[in-house]
C-alpha cells in the first residue's frame, strides 16, 4: 500500500489530475456505448395518426411501461420490434387506433335514462359518419376520410320529403380512379337510408371535386367527364403495356384523346306490316222474308192478325239475305330507344417511341431509328387494342424520334430495403457501426498511452551530482545519442547514479 502511495506520490497533482478525467471520460464513453448497444432495435408501431389516436397509443404505452419514440412531429410512433405486432393487437381490442372518430362505441358509456332524444340522434348521426370513415380507410389508397352526413329529419303529415345528402373528404395517396370514387358513393349510399349516390359528393386534400353530389346524374357534365378520363386512362394503359413490350419500359409515350357525344337521345318508333294480317272479330247476321196476300183479294183486320188462318191466304214471293262482318288487327311493333349522353364519337392516339441503341467503336451508346415496318406493326397492335374505327374518324399517330435521355441515364427506382432489412435496421447497424469505429479510435490513441504511461515510473532526480549537472537536468526527452554523450563525458557521476536506482529498487 505504501508503494502505491509513493507511486502516486511521484505522479504529481497535475498529471494525476488528467489521468482521471481521461478515465472518467472512457468510462462514460464505453457506458453511453453499452446503453446504446443494449437498446432494442425500434420499428415503426403507427403512422400517419392523428393526435387524437397519438395521444390514446403513447397513454397505453406509459401504462404498459413500454419505450418508445416519437417521430414526425408525433405522427409516427416507434416501439420495440419484437413487441409491435403483441401492442397492436393489444389496441386493437380497444379500438385504437380510430382514425380520430368516433363510431357506435360512443353508445357504449351512454346514460340512456338522462339522455334526451336530440342528444341521442346527434350521437346516431356521429356515429354513423365515424364507422363510414373507417369503411372508407380500408381502401389502400386513403390514408384518412371525413364524413358529414345530413339527414332531414321526417315531419309527420309531410309531402315534400327532402332528401338525405353527404360530403366525403379524403386524403389519398396518388389519384383514385372513377371506378373507385364509384365505389366509394355506393358504399356510403348503401349505408344510409335513403341516400343516392347522385346526392353525394367527394373532394380530396388538395381541393379536387372527384364528385359531384349536386349534378352527379349519368348524363350531367361532371359525370361525363369522369367517364372520358376513365377511358382514356384506361385506353392509355393498355397501349402503354402494348407499346412497352416491343420498345421497352420507358422508351415510349403515350397520349390519348377522346370525343364524347354528350347529347342524350330517345327514339320511339312505330312499325305496322300489312302482311301480318290477324283476326279481331267475326260477325255474322242472316235475314229471310216472305211476302203473302188473301186469295179474295179483301183486306181485313181478321187477315192481317197473327195467327190468323192461313187457308185464306196466298204465298206471293220470299227473300232472303246473309252478311258476315270480319275484323283483321294490323301487327304493329313499338320500339322505344335511349342513349345516354356518353357515347364515343372520336378517339385520337399519339405514340412516341425512342428507337434503338447500339455501342459503338468507343463504347458509348450509338441511336439507331427503328424502321418503318416495326411501326406499322406497332400501329396496327394499337388500333385493335383502341377498337380503331375508320368510319368515326379515328386518328393515330406512331412518331419514332430519339429521346433526351438514353436507356443507361434511366434511373432505377430507390430500393427502401438491404435484402431482408429496411432502412431503420440500416440506420440501426451504421449507428453501431460508427460506435464500434470511435471506441476502438478511443482505445488506440487515448486508452493505450495512458495505461503505458501509468506503468511508467517517474523520472528519477536524487542523485545531486547529476542533478546539478547541466546536461542532466535535461535529461528526460533527449534523444540516446546525448544521453550516451553525457554517459561518456560523466562516467563516474553516471555508475553512481546507476548503483543508486538499483538500491532502490531492490
Amino acid at each position: 500500500m505504501e508503494n502505491l502511495l509513493d507511486q502516486f506520490k511521484r505522479f504529481g497533482i497535475v498529471r494525476l489530475g488528467a489521468m482521471a478525467l481521461v478515465t472518467v471520460s472512457l468510462i462514460s464513453y464505453f457506458g453511453y456505448v453499452i446503453f446504446k448497444a443494449s437498446q432494442p432495435s425500434l420499428s415503426v408501431l403507427y403512422s400517419e395518426l392523428s393526435p387524437e389516436d397519438a395521444s390514446a397509443i403513447t397513454r397505453e404505452l406509459d401504462a404498459k411501461t413500454i419505450v418508445y419514440e416519437l417521430r414526425d412531429d408525433g405522427r409516427t410512433i416507434f416501439a420495440s420490434k419484437a413487441d409491435i405486432a403483441k401492442l397492436r393487437f393489444d389496441l386493437a381490442a380497444k379500438g385504437i387506433p380510430s382514425g380520430g372518430t368516433v363510431g357506435y362505441e360512443i353508445f357504449d358509456k351512454a346514460d340512456s335514462f338522462s339522455t334526451t332524444g336530440f342528444v341521442q340522434s346527434i350521437n346516431q348521426v356521429r356515429a354513423l359518419e365515424g364507422e363510414i370513415a373507417r369503411s372508407i380507410r380500408t381502401i389502400g389508397t386513403v390514408q384518412s376520410a371525413r364524413v358529414h352526413l345530413v339527414i332531414p329529419e321526417r315531419k309527420l303529415f309531410e309531402r315534400d320529403h327532402q332528401p338525405p345528402r353527404a360530403s366525403i373528404a379524403l386524403r389519398i395517396r396518388g389519384d383514385l380512379s372513377a371506378q373507385q370514387v364509384n365505389a366509394i358513393r355506393r358504399l356510403v349510399a348503401s349505408a344510409v337510408d335513403g341516400l343516392k349516390p347522385e346526392n353525394i359528393s367527394i373532394i380530396d386534400e388538395q381541393g379536387r371535386l372527384l364528385a359531384d353530389g349536386t349534378s352527379g346524374e349519368p348524363g350531367s357534365a361532371v359525370a361525363l367527364e369522369e367517364k372520358q378520363l376513365g377511358l382514356e386512362k384506361r385506353m392509355k394503359l393498355q397501349v402503354e403495356d402494348i407499346v412497352a413490350s416491343i420498345v421497352g419500359q420507358g422508351r415510349a409515350r403515350v397520349q390519348i384523346s377522346a370525343e364524347l357525344d354528350p347529347s342524350r337521345v330517345q327514339t320511339v318508333a312505330e312499325t305496322y306490316d300489312p302482311d301480318g294480317r290477324v283476326v279481331r272479330s267475326t260477325q255474322n247476321r242472316n235475314e229471310n222474308a216472305v211476302t203473302t196476300e188473301a186469295k179474295d183479294g179483301t183486306v181485313s183486320v181478321a187477315n192481317e192478325l197473327p195467327g190468323a188462318a192461313s187457308a185464306n191466304t196466298n204465298q206471293k214471293d220470299s227473300s232472303g239475305k246473309n252478311e258476315e262482318i270480319v275484323n283483321y288487327e294490323i301487327s304493329k311493333t313499338t320500339r322505344t330507344e335511349v342513349s345516354e349522353g356518353g357515347k364515343v364519337k372520336r378517339i385520337s392516339v399519339a405514340v412516341l417511341v425512342d428507337g434503338t441503341y447500339d455501342k459503338g467503336a468507343n463504347g458509348e451508346p450509338t441511336y439507331q431509328p427503328r424502321p418503318q415496318a416495326e411501326l406499322d406493326r406497332i400501329a396496327a397492335l394499337v388500333k385493335s387494342g383502341i377498337g380503331y374505327d375508320a368510319k368515326r374518324g379515328d386518328q393515330i399517330e406512331i412518331v419514332n424520334l430519339r429521346f433526351a435521355a438514353p436507356p443507361e441515364a434511366i434511373s432505377e427506382p430507390v430500393q427502401t430495403a438491404w435484402y431482408d432489412l429496411s432502412h431503420f435496421d440500416l440506420g440501426r447497424l451504421f449507428e453501431l457501426a460508427v460506435l464500434a469505429i470511435l471506441s476502438l479510435l478511443i482505445t488506440v490513441l487515448i486508452g493505450r498511452p495512458l495505461v503505458k504511461a501509468m506503468a511508467l515510473p517517474p523520472a528519477r532526480t536524487t542523485n545531486a551530482s547529476l542533478s546539478g549537472h547541466s546536461g542532466f537536468d535535461a535529461l528526460e526527452g533527449n534523444p540516446l545519442d546525448q544521453i550516451s554523450g553525457l554517459i561518456a563525458a560523466n562516467p563516474q557521476a553516471s555508475a553512481t547514479t546507476v548503483r543508486q536506482w538499483l538500491q532502490e529498487n531492490r
